[in-house]
């Protein structure tokens, strides 16, 4: 949003000085993006006066003219038609920048006469497009600097230009009105009200308007009149400086006022030529396919849905957007339909953006403009028109109705203190408000028909302490709202996740972040891919269902990993998986992959292929810090994706399972396109039971000064007995007492005959009251071997 500081003070009458205008308007939430001076590049222009001008003796356009400088007298060759003696010009010395060219001017010869300079043009300043002759100024001390002159004499034309950047809740700030309405308020100056104006209606419009029920949520309010014998042409200059100055180009009197409505008063409007409209103009949607040349000089094809405005030759206006060349205003135009109308917002974003089109109309109508203030905007516009181009104003023909938009809030003055922090007296909050255009009943605030934006009674407080600048708020310390210890904010699960994740790392693994959704065929193999957990929406194939297992994204990462020369990886993920599409039908899961080998070759030792055991150590030890019982049972029979002999699951009793380790079934490696080994693990937090002590605390430290004692048995048992199912019957003949068993031999052939092998194990008796004796430790060998034979049906070795 662009504005001249002279444009701002026809709306704001103020004292305040640049300086200050800029900073209350970063303050108050405009933020200036920058400030043009029009006077930094016309900084070394001087004043000068022509004392002689003869005819150049080899160019019949051309004069040598003696000039009069600050530094004395110089000679200049001007092909200017008015460059004659006595007049008082503008200089550029050489070594002087022209913007208007592009050029730095410089000592040169034409045709063979030298001239140490230049006398310059508006255009060649770009101070208008006048280039038929050189400036004449009725003033002016030779030496001067030109920009000072200008100053003093035609401030207009060195007036400052300001930007600003709107944020999208603030479409009042579109207009220049608005602008000084906040200022205003700041207590920079008074708002002035706009002018007034007369309108002098004669007879009926002669162009019908109307809007189809399927348009009617898309433009709610279309108006018009229609003004005849209007002669249109070059607008006045006060008009054209003011729109050159805000970067756009002149075009004529009949566009230009819209221009000025658009930025003056964020009101856009549109104008037809009337004689190139046949029969009445229809506010529609587009059936698609329609196509239309644009005033940009483009030909778009409307998709369907797009709101159009039509006559009964075709489209002739993309609504709210754009209008179109056919029915575009020229210097022939003599009658002219204006137009003003109020438009649903979402329903002008949606066809800006399915045409790529961004015109200030757009920009505008999708914010928000003042529906209330349609009619009179259009009234204003014709008023404008006739007063520049003369003629006469019809009747003002209307399709729908102007929305009632009225709100209004309660003010509560205390709540400025409790949600911002800033103490304001009542009787500020209620004259910010009165400033800002609310209308004060009491301490009901009637919110104005430009703010969209105020949609609650905090967003009052927000106005308030935006006048009265945040900048003024002092920081103080929070209060003290509990005593002692403060009650954890983590739930348990968060706390469980947070450890996990910094165990897998802590263990070498590198943590990936996958999709939610994966492909049909990778969830069947793990599980999943069902009609409830399929996606109503998928934005591609390859996510059409909701993960069943955090595994299917952990191998595909693997597989482009390898892809790319990366072999041997140590990838984990926490996050969600679903098992259904409702409510509770999710868990959290922490997944573990290896693939490839152990570790890169080295000159210390060979690396191995990754085995079961590893994704066996790692999810101990991951179950171990997120708080998981140390005594469980490892058992078989895990899902179909696990390889059947080379896994296991860890469970608490034969229905907890707590987590999966084990080798990748490898028809799933040669599905997912996994090459080599796989090992992986699977844990579900959720599965672990809470500890029964909810302290933060940890409980004492027990140490045992007892001597701990160790036996050795081998038993001979049938080959297909698990060594689980003899670790488990020994480990069970004294909780208390046994607190380890292991496998350490096992022993297959010679004596043992036929279907026969020997597992021995080392079974550790720690005693916490007194010293084993002979006796004891016979008699628990005794029940090791009972409980053994019994649960194996195998014997003692001898």
């Amino acid at each position: 949003m662009k504005f001249t500081l002279s444009w701002l003070k026809e709306h704001l009458d103020t004292t305040a000085t640049l300086d200050e205008i800029t900073e209350a308007l970063t303050d108050l939430g405009l933020e200036v993006e920058g400030v043009e001076d029009p006077t930094a590049k016309l900084r070394g222009f001087t004043i000068a006066k022509v004392l002689e001008a003869e005819q150049h003796p080899d160019a019949d356009k051309l004069r040598v003219c003696k000039v009069q400088t600050g530094e004395g007298e110089t000679q200049i060759v001007c092909g200017a038609p008015n460059a004659r003696a006595g007049i008082t010009v503008v200089l550029a010395k050489p070594g002087t920048y022209i913007p208007g060219l592009d050029i730095t001017i410089s000592v040169g010869k034409i045709r063979g006469v030298e001239s140490f300079g230049m006398m310059a043009s508006e255009k060649e300043l770009e101070l208008s497009d006048e280039h038929n002759g050189i400036i004449e100024l009725p003033s002016g001390e030779v030496g001067e600097d030109f920009a000072d002159w200008l100053a003093a004499n035609r401030p207009e034309t060195v007036d400052p230009v300001i930007e600003i950047a709107i944020t999208p809740n603030r479409p009042d700030a579109l207009g220049v009105h608005g602008v000084a309405r906040d200022l205003a308020a700041r207590g920079l100056g008074t708002l002035k009200p706009l002018p007034d104006y007369t309108l002098a209606e004669e007879g009926a419009c002669p162009i019908p308007v109307s809007i189809d029920a399927s348009a009617a949520d898309g433009c709610l309010v279309f108006a018009g009149r229609v003004i005849k014998g209007v002669k249109n042409g070059p607008s006045p200059e006060w008009l054209q400086r003011k729109l050159r100055a805000i970067g756009l180009r002149p075009i004529s009197t009949l566009v230009d006022v819209t221009n000025l409505f658009t930025y003056d008063l964020n009101r856009p409007l549109h104008v037809f030529d009337a004689a190139k409209v046949a029969g009445g103009l229809r506010i529609h949607r587009a059936t698609g396919g329609e196509e239309l040349l644009a005033l940009d000089e483009k030909t778009y094809k409307i998709p369907a849905g797009v709101l159009v405005i039509s006559d009964d030759n075709g489209v002739e206006s993309i609504g709210g957007i754009m209008g179109g060349e056919v029915s575009g205003c020229t210097e022939d135009t003599t009658d002219v339909f204006v137009e003003a109308a109020f438009w649903d917002t979402v329903s002008i974003a949606t066809g800006g953006r399915a045409l790529k089109i961004n015109s200030d109309a757009r920009y505008r109508n999708e914010r928000g403009i003042d529906p209330a203030f349609n009619m009179e905007a259009l009234d204003r516009a014709c008023a404008l028109i006739v007063a520049l181009c003369g003629g006469t104003v019809t009747e003002a023909v209307v399709a729908g109705a102007v929305p009632d938009v009225s709100r209004a809030y309660k003010l509560d003055t205390d709540r400025c203190s409790s949600l911002v922090g800033m103490d304001i007296p009542a009787d500020t909050q209620r004259a910010t408000l009165t400033a800002l255009g609310f209308v004060m009943d009491g301490d009901v605030a009637h919110v104005p028909s430009w703010r969209p934006d105020v949609l609650g009674e905090a967003d009052l407080v927000e106005e308030v302490a935006r006048i009265a600048s945040l900048s003024n708020l002092e920081p103080k310390p929070m209060p003290r709202l509990t005593t002692g210890v403060p009650k954890p904010i983590l739930t348990p699960l968060q706390k469980r996740e947070q450890l996990a994740r910094r165990t897998a790392a802590a263990l070498g693994y590198n943590e990936c972040v996958t999709y939610s959704f994966i492909d049909k065929t990778s969830a069947t193999l793990f599980g999943g891919g069902d009609d409830a957990t399929m996606v109503g929406n998928p934005i591609s194939s390859e996510m059409s269902h909701l993960r069943p297992d955090l595994l299917p994204g952990l191998l595909q990462a693997a597989a482009r990993n390898q892809s790319r020369g990366m072999p041997d990886m140590a990838l984990f993920e926490v996050g969600a998986i679903w098992h259904g599409g409702e409510p509770g039908e999710q868990q959290l899961q922490v997944a573990g992959l290896l693939v490839g080998q152990t570790a890169p070759k080295d000159v210390h030792g060979a690396a191995r292929t990754v085995d079961t055991f590893d994704a066996k150590s790692d999810v101990e030890a991951i179950l171990t810090a997120i708080g998981a019982p140390a005594k469980v049972q490892v058992l078989r029979d895990g899902d179909t994706w696990w390889h059947p002999g080379r896994h296991g699951r860890i469970c608490l009793g034969p229905k907890k399972m707590l987590a999966v380790f084990g080798e990748v079934h490898p028809k799933i490696l040669r599905e997912m396109g996994v090459k080599g080994t796989a090992v992986a693990f699977s844990i579900w937090p959720e599965q672990i039971p809470l500890p029964r002590n909810a302290s933060a605390s940890r409980g004492a430290l027990v140490l045992n000064d007892l001597q701990a004692v160790e036996r050795d048995f081998a038993f001979v048992v049938d080959a297909g007995v698990e060594a689980l199912t003899l670790v488990n019957a020994a480990a069970g003949a004294d909780k208390a007492l046994i607190t380890d068993v292991r496998v350490f031999d096992e022993f297959i052939g010679g004596s043992l005959g036929e279907g026969k092998k020997s597992l021995a194990v080392t079974v550790r008796l720690q005693p916490s009251d007194a010293t084993l004796k002979e006796k004891d430790i016979e008699a628990i060998s005794a029940r090791i071997v009972e409980k053994v034979e019994k649960a194996t049906g195998g014997t003692l070795r001898g």
